[in-house]
C-alpha cells in the first residue's frame, strides 16, 4: 500500500482527486496521533493537517520516505505549531511546550491492567528527552517502524534506533519490580 500511497501523492500534484484516497486511508491513524497528544483540539488539528498536506503535496519526495511518513511529519509539524501558539496560555510553560502538553494519561491508565505501574511509566516518559519520548510513542502508539519514526522526526534511522533502544531500556528499568515499588529499607 505504501507504494500505492506514494504514487497517489505524487499523482495528486497533477490530479487533485488522487489525494482523496490518502485522506480516507490515513485520517483515522493521524487523528489518533493527534487525539493522544491534544484531545480537545484533535479534530481541528486534523483539518489543518489535511489543508497543509494538500497545499504542500508537491514537496513530497519519495527518496526521503513514504507518503505515510510524510503525512506523520506534516501532522507533527501542525501539532508543534499548535503547542507554540498555545504556550502563552499555559502558565509557566515558556520554552517547555513539549512537556506542558501532556498525553491523555487518564484514559491510558484506565486501559492498563496493572494500574500500579502507571506512575512509573508516566514519570519515566516525562524524564526522557523529547526526541526519545516521541520516537517511543510513534513506534508504540502509532505503529511506525523505527525508520519511519526517524523520518517523521527528521533524524537518521541509526540515530533513531539508538535513541529508541535507550528509551526502551530506561522504561524497562523503571518497570523492574525493584524500581517500580517504593523501597522501605535495605534488606537484612
Amino acid at each position: 500500500m505504501e507504494t500505492d500511497d506514494d504514487d497517489l501523492l505524487a499523482r495528486s500534484a497533477r490530479d487533485p482527486a488522487a489525494f482523496e484516497p490518502l485522506v480516507e486511508r490515513h485520517a483515522h491513524v493521524l487523528h489518533g496521533y493527534l487525539a493522544r497528544r491534544a484531545p480537545a483540539v484533535a479534530d481541528d488539528l486534523l483539518a489543518e493537517v489535511w489543508l497543509q498536506a494538500y497545499t504542500s503535496r508537491t514537496t513530497f519526495d519519495a527518496s526521503r520516505g513514504t507518503a505515510r511518513t510524510w503525512l506523520f511529519g506534516v501532522t507533527r509539524n501542525v501539532l508543534a505549531a499548535y503547542w507554540r501558539r498555545s504556550a502563552p496560555e499555559r502558565s509557566g510553560a515558556a520554552g517547555r511546550e513539549d512537556r506542558a502538553v501532556s498525553d491523555p494519561w487518564q484514559a491510558v491508565d484506565e486501559r492498563l491492567d496493572a494500574a500500579a505501574v502507571a506512575p512509573a511509566i508516566r514519570s519515566t516518559l516525562d524524564e526522557l528527552p523529547h526526541a526519545e519520548r516521541e520516537l517511543l510513542l510513534l513506534v508504540a502508539w502509532e505503529q511506525l517502524t523505527p525508520t519511519e519514526a526517524a523520518a517523521v522526526i527528521g533524524i537518521p534511522a541509526g540515530t533513531a534506533r539508538s535513541r529508541l533502544h535507550r528509551a526502551r531500556t530506561r522504561l524497562r528499568q523503571a518497570l523492574e519490580p525493584a524500581n517500580a515499588l517504593p523501597r522501605t529499607g535495605d534488606p537484612a
